[in-house]
């Protein structure tokens, strides 16, 4: 039988969703408890592999197994042994040839920052944080020109893996909530560090220290030393991978921060 499971959970702390010899990744701590309790080894395949310190409220993976086990044991039996900032949302048998990466149609990012003079004490490691004002509506005009297929190699990392660095970036949208600034990304796919790279420059050209036609100057150049900063892992969210109607899948339930009816 093969299964689906949606996973939420806070990176800060671990190194990451894919497999590590330190057995301290999400990947290692789902397949731990998922092996429990389907009595046999299990080995998970995600729809996308966050960085160390990076978050997801809306992670998809898939397994198969020979264990006759009701879904709801896949999910509370499998959280009952996960440390509290890992859980399973929920868990459904899915055809034999779903593909929790290949079958994905787009991913969606969001980057939560504050913008404030103080860093956030009680959303540590939670969001990003920059210190002097941002002027959001030239933020708003560069991000446009991120929009469509594009080779983004100028926000790609040295260590990307990726054959191609062809994307398409369905949308890219900034909404602000309090001292909150949001960043939200949806694409075919990401490369490795493209959205952490994104933000840097954004911010760049929100603190004016370049006007928004830069970032399609970067787009065109290819060259990752021209752009900003990598910008730090705690904002990153995982915050959709979306497949089609066929397969069925399951809703996540709300739980990113922030109410977008009140954001503006």
């Amino acid at each position: 039988m093969k299964f689906a499971i949606g996973v939420s959970y806070c990176g800060a702390g671990l190194e990451g969703w894919q497999s590590q010899p330190s057995g301290n990744t999400v990947q290692d701590q789902l397949e731990r408890a998922l092996s429990e309790i389907g009595g046999e080894r299990i080995a998970l395949t995600g729809a996308g592999r966050t960085d160390a310190g990076v978050h997801a409220s809306a992670q998809v993976a898939h397994f198969e197994t020979a264990a006759d086990r009701p879904e709801s044991a896949w999910v509370r039996g499998a959280n009952s042994l996960l440390p509290a900032g890992i859980a399973v949302q929920w868990a459904a048998q899915v055809a034999k040839d779903f593909h929790a990466r290949y079958s994905a149609v787009s991913r969606s990012y969001r980057y939560v920052l504050y913008n404030h003079p103080v860093r956030p004490a009680l959303l540590a490691g939670r969001a990003g944080w920059f210190h002097l004002p941002l002027h959001v509506e030239k933020m708003r005009e560069a991000a446009n020109h991120l929009v469509g297929e594009h080779d983004f190699s100028t926000f790609r990392s040295a260590e990307c893996q990726a054959k191609s660095p062809v994307r398409v970036m369905e949308s890219a949208a900034i909404r602000v909530s309090g001292a909150y600034l949001l960043f939200d990304f949806t694409a075919n796919a990401f490369l490795h560090h493209m959205v952490r790279n994104v933000v840097g420059s954004l911010v760049y050209v929100g603190k004016g220290k370049h006007p928004p036609e830069w970032i399609g100057e970067l787009l065109v150049a290819r060259d990752r030393r021209l752009a900003a900063p990598t910008f730090a892992a705690d904002g990153l969210y995982l915050s959709r991978v979306r497949y089609d109607a066929r397969w069925c899948l399951p809703a996540f339930p709300e739980m990113m921060p922030f109410d977008a009816e009140r954001s503006r």
